[in-house]
């Protein structure tokens, strides 16, 4: 599929994407979303795939939503990009792998909720991160409002929430925002590496950590103990049995 913004670049399980609007700070805009949407469906029907490093081109992963087509929306036009961004976001946690954000630059507005959005993040030690809405009279609109303090915790995310106050990458992992802070050199290295390691793990396993984890998010304690045990049967007879057979067996498993 041939795409004018996105760069995807496959190697084995791995496929990195670019965001290539550097001219615009990688600024997010309806080609990207509808880009992006088409993207996920087609990665969604390759099941050889086991991880997903989403990163920006230039010095910034993204700088924000594109001002210049919000300038002139009217409210339901606003609530109805902001509804297609959630949607969009939505469904790359959805995804059945680990999507990493390789956070290399300037991580704003709704580069911060994109980079939100996958399920960790590196950054590279001269990245920034905030969510700037309120300078524009504005408010998030691609689930910062709920992502963020989910991450951190209610006061440090109203605190950059109102401030506006833009953080450096050692902040942010102070925050618990980003996982890992490495050099600017190191960045794609490094996701590349831990993707790599998560591609020779158990993949159904994989899937349903990551499943069990997000969907638990929204439930009580009990039902979540309860979605963890319905599906820590399923590997049972199948990949489960062969991971541990490999174990006892001092050998790599076959998956």
């Amino acid at each position: 599929m041939e795409y004018t913004i996105l760069r995807p670049a496959f190697d084995g399980p791995i496929v990195t994407l670019t965001i290539s609007r550097p001219q615009a700070l990688n600024a997010l805009n309806s080609v990207f979303f509808n880009e992006m949407d088409d993207f996920i469906t087609e990665i969604s029907g390759k099941p050889e795939l086991r991880a997903l490093i989403i990163t920006g081109e230039g010095k910034a992963f993204v700088a924000g939503a594109d001002i210049a087509e919000m300038v002139n929306m009217s409210p339901d036009e606003g609530r109805i990009f902001s509804g297609r961004g959630q949607a969009v976001f939505n469904r790359l946690g959805e995804l059945p792998f680990p999507v990493i954000a390789a956070v290399n630059g300037f991580a704003l507005g709704g580069g911060m909720e994109l980079a939100m959005a996958c399920d960790f993040r590196i950054a590279s030690s001269n990245a920034k991160f905030g969510q700037p809405e309120v300078n524009l009279g504005l408010i998030p609109g691609y689930a910062g409002t709920q992502r963020l303090p989910r991450l951190t915790n209610l006061a440090d995310a109203l605190y950059l929430l109102t401030t506006a106050e833009i953080i450096d990458a050692a902040t942010a992992l102070q925050m618990r925002l980003v996982q890992k802070v490495t050099e600017p050199e190191n960045l794609l290295v490094e996701a590349r590496r831990l993707a790599g390691s998560i591609a020779q793990k158990g993949p159904l396993a994989v899937r349903l950590v990551k499943e069990v984890t997000r969907r638990g998010l929204g439930m009580s304690h009990v039902a979540g103990e309860e979605l963890e045990r319905t599906h820590f049967g399923d590997p049972f007879g199948n990949e489960g049995a062969e991971g541990m057979k490999a174990f006892l067996e001092k050998r790599k498993p076959n998956w």
